[in-house]
């Protein structure tokens, strides 16, 4: 059984992640890159993985230069099952073990139509949102959980969804599905690993990242009329809630989906 923090425990040491690894998909950046830097910042050591190499090693050298924790690139396609028991592997043998994945990488490429959604963009989103988290919180959560049997180290799966799995919209269907499939496959999940390994999600709003610079902006002003804040989350936001679910903080917190939106009305 892992045990918990001792209620003596001082608040801010719930935070605290020195001596701990993390892995994040799609980490070199938007909100996996700000993640990447707070979870260093706090003295975790991190492994970012995404498609280009040289998108990793830039992000990497930054996390060093800013934080002193080993950042480490890898460059993988985690919509490619085949790729992933590597990355997995990789991950582990470089620290010794993993102790908070973070599945991050996404896309939601555009259409005019949905008759023009075809087979291989359709497999292309669910396998890069969907299916490469699956297959990865597999492989690591595994591994989590039977090194927490043996020595009482707990670990940590955040999944990064949308609010699009539950507000969907005509123009991004794909995506839509592939989300809410990861916010029940969290809870699948947390029940599959527990008591050992927490497997939560959290469920973004708009955020200001490199994918925003497509976006009609006369069109998201007046969707942020509805919102409560008014205005698209700046990517630092995300890190409050990433934090809390990667640290002790969160040791009773488990299959819990988060919303993170500025107060998108249901």
């Amino acid at each position: 059984m892992v045990t918990p923090p001792q209620p003596s425990v001082n608040p801010a040491q719930l935070f605290d992640l020195t001596g701990r690894t993390a892995l994040i998909t799609g980490g070199s950046r938007g909100l996996g890159r700000e993640m990447a830097l707070a979870f260093a910042h706090q003295g975790a050591d991190i492994m970012i993985a995404s498609r280009s190499i040289e998108s990793c090693e830039e992000t990497a050298a930054e996390v060093r230069r800013e934080t002193g924790r080993n950042c480490v690139p890898y460059a993988c396609h985690i919509g490619r099952w085949d790729e992933l028991e590597g990355l997995a592997d990789a991950a582990w043998n470089e620290f010794g073990g993993v102790d908070i994945l973070v599945n991050n990488a996404g896309k939601s490429p555009l259409y005019d139509n949905i008759t023009n959604v075809n087979e291989q963009m359709w497999d292309s989103v669910i396998g890069l949102n969907l299916k490469g988290p699956f297959r990865l919180s597999a492989l690591l959560g595994s591994r989590m959980s039977e090194r927490a049997k043996e020595t009482g180290r707990a670990g940590s799966i955040i999944n990064i969804s949308s609010i699009a799995a539950i507000h969907p919209t005509p123009d991004v269907i794909p995506y839509t599905a592939a989300k809410a499939g990861l916010n029940a496959m969290t809870i699948g999940f947390a029940q599959t690993f527990g008591p050992h390994v927490r497997v939560n999600c959290i469920m973004p709003g708009s955020f200001r990242t490199d994918i925003s610079k497509a976006w009609n902006w006369d069109m998201v002003d007046q969707m942020m009329k509805r919102v409560a804040l008014k205005r698209v989350g700046e990517p630092h936001e995300i890190v409050g809630a990433a934090l809390f679910l990667a640290s002790d903080a969160s040791t009773y917190t488990t299959g819990a989906v988060f919303t993170v939106d500025g107060g998108v009305p249901t």
